[in-house]
């Protein structure tokens, strides 16, 4: 007598298969990003000069603006995680338009031909983002201790602030891909993306707290990604320094943030060819 085998472990295996090929497509995608990266890395180091520029010369300067109300940190203290966000940001808020080119160039074709997962080409492209994240990071950790800066040096914290650089830069990645598919065009979407990166420093709490802000402009801050995750990486990276949220809230929010712009995202990837 033969016995039909049960459903619910090759159900099991199947889902297992699924997640296993789709961690395999984003890590390939991702790879291929960080090959070229490492071929050619004068962008990375290019854009570290303006962090250095804003720690060294605009921070220095208004240290001496006693205006600002900063706890019981010194300004410079106060600016250095801003700072670091806005590098995540500036990394990732163009990262779009090699979307645009790589569909020039014919390769998204070939992309959404493939079986590859839809959603892998964004995770795997969030992904290198990310890694780009964390080495501005290291960039800005070393720019602060040359300036004497009280940091945490403690495993968790500093584990903490690259997990945060990481999510904070696959949010921004993300949202520059949903902008790609609607404007489909280098140029228009150069202009968006230069019109998008000031409100969202300025509308946080980067380089100055909350409390300075008019009520609309506060309003606009708590639905500002930007504004969570200078508050994680400020409540993390400095000696003494006080988020105004929870940590998990914090990364709750910026998580669940990428979450959700990856899934728009991966909707709208095929319609950048049509």
């Amino acid at each position: 007598m033969t016995y039909a085998k049960p459903d619910v472990p090759q159900v099991a295996w199947a889902d297992t298969s699924i997640v296993v090929d789709f961690l395999q497509q984003t890590w390939a995608v991702a790879r291929i990003e960080l090959i070229k990266m490492f071929r050619d890395p004068t962008e990375l180091l290019s854009r570290a000069v303006q962090p250095i520029l804003w720690l060294v010369i605009f921070g220095q300067v208004f240290s001496r603006v006693r205006g600002i109300p900063t706890g019981n940190l010194s300004y410079l203290a106060f600016m250095t995680p801003g700072i670091l966000a806005q590098s995540v940001l500036f990394v990732a808020i163009f990262y779009g338009i090699s979307i645009i080119w790589e569909r020039d160039l014919g390769i998204v074709h070939k992309m959404l031909v493939s079986p590859a997962q839809r959603a892998s080409f964004v995770y795997g492209k969030a992904a290198s983002a990310g890694f780009r994240a964390m080495v501005q990071t290291c960039i800005i950790y070393t720019v602060a201790s040359a300036l004497r800066i009280e940091l945490r040096w403690n495993l968790f914290a500093i584990l903490g602030v690259l997990l945060a650089a990481v999510l904070g830069a696959a949010v921004f990645a993300t949202f520059s891909f949903i902008i790609a598919c609607l404007v489909k065009s280098r140029e228009r979407f150069m202009g968006i993306g230069q019109l998008m990166t000031m409100p969202l420093f300025f509308a946080s709490n980067a380089i100055y707290p909350l409390i300075l802000m008019p009520n609309w402009l506060k309003y606009v801050a708590t639905m500002n990604p930007l504004t969570y995750l200078v508050d994680a990486l400020r409540g993390l990276m400095i000696q003494n320094g006080q988020s105004l949220h929870t940590m998990p809230v914090d990364f709750a929010v910026i998580a669940g943030t990428f979450v959700l712009l990856g899934l728009i995202a991966a909707k709208l990837f095929p319609t950048l060819v049509q």
